[in-house]
């Protein structure tokens, strides 16, 4: 069993997040557990007490990233590390609460290749995000009929190694996580639970870097806002056709006072608008085409840390040799 959690600047959460990881596994001894912390560039002071932490407890393996790749890349690093028949992936904040995974693994006995948490009630949200998130999955939903992205759950999961090894297959470079473990199919079943304020700390996701996110998400998994574009643009051409047959008509029959600037105006701006509209969704896919034909790896190893060594990686093929 191996619990994936990717941090950064958590200093100050990590010694009750570790405590609590701790009770946990001590008390599940059907499975030998490895908790494996992925620092993904922390400014802070957080890989130091990752190694304080590693230095005590031989389950413990530290991660440090380069530099910030992102947290579906620091996911995707803790998930090429591990290689048990289960893993777990929880965020370090403590909203998602470590003693569920107990139920979560009892769900996954049953015959279930993942099994996420599903939010019931999300403490300590603002009304705003909890709109903007509701909103997010419902239009996933729409977007995707070829799958199905579940509804108010986060990357708080378990998942089996066959159903891990999937997800290792997708490598692309914008990667949405919570998209990906829905994209793979494997049967899932969900646990419903309170999610909690953060313990310390504040969000590192303001709202541009949400908006973005759910940017990655649509783009990465349908191609229904290029549709969209297409669709637009032949109702305006068609409106435009419209509203140019009016004129001519009104012209030959009335003529033309040379009146109507603001109606002019505003049909400029507002083909032009759509116009401009349809170029940036056109570009966000374009954007993606480059990202991924550069082949860059998603992440770097800095430096790995275990109670038994101190050892420095050059690369993720480095740290794959560790296992």
């Amino acid at each position: 069993m191996s619990v994936v959690i990717p941090v950064f600047n958590e200093a100050e959460v990590l010694t009750e997040l570790w405590r609590r990881i701790k009770a946990v596994i001590d008390g599940a001894g059907e499975y030998a557990f490895r908790v494996v912390f992925v620092d993904d560039g922390s400014r802070d002071c957080t890989f130091g007490e990752l190694e304080r932490l590693a230095s005590r407890d031989s389950r413990i393996t530290a991660i440090k990233l380069s530099r910030n790749f992102g947290k579906e890349a620091a996911m995707t690093a803790g998930l090429d590390f591990v290689d048990s028949d289960w893993t777990v992936i929880i965020d370090a904040d403590l909203q998602d609460p470590p003693e569920l995974m107990v139920k979560m693994l009892a769900k996954a006995a049953q015959g279930h290749d993942v099994v996420f948490a599903r939010r019931h009630v999300r403490h300590g949200e603002t009304w705003q995000k909890k709109f903007f998130a509701h909103l997010f999955y419902r239009l996933m939903g729409a977007l995707n009929p070829s799958f199905s992205l579940p509804a108010d759950t986060g990357d708080y999961r378990v998942m089996s190694r066959r159903a891990v090894e999937a997800v290792l297959k997708l490598r692309e470079t914008h990667r949405f996580m919570k998209g990906i473990f829905a994209w793979i199919g494997y049967p899932s079943a969900e646990v419903l639970y309170d999610r909690e304020p953060r313990h310390e700390g504040k969000s590192k996701f303001n709202f541009l870097k949400l908006l973005n996110h759910a940017i990655d998400g649509i783009t990465s998994f349908s191609t229904a806002p290029l549709r969209i574009a297409t669709y637009l643009g032949l109702l305006v051409s068609f409106a435009a056709f419209l509203y140019g047959s009016l004129i001519v008509i009104q012209t030959l029959l009335y003529g033309n006072p040379v009146a109507g600037f603001p109606t002019l105006i505003t049909s400029v701006l507002f083909i032009g608008g759509v116009q401009l509209l349809c170029l940036g969704i056109i570009g966000e896919y374009v954007g993606r085409i480059y990202g991924e034909t550069k082949q860059r790896p998603l992440y770097l190893v800095e430096r790995v840390v275990r109670k038994e060594s101190d050892t420095e990686t050059p690369s993720a093929q480095a740290v794959a040799a560790l296992k």
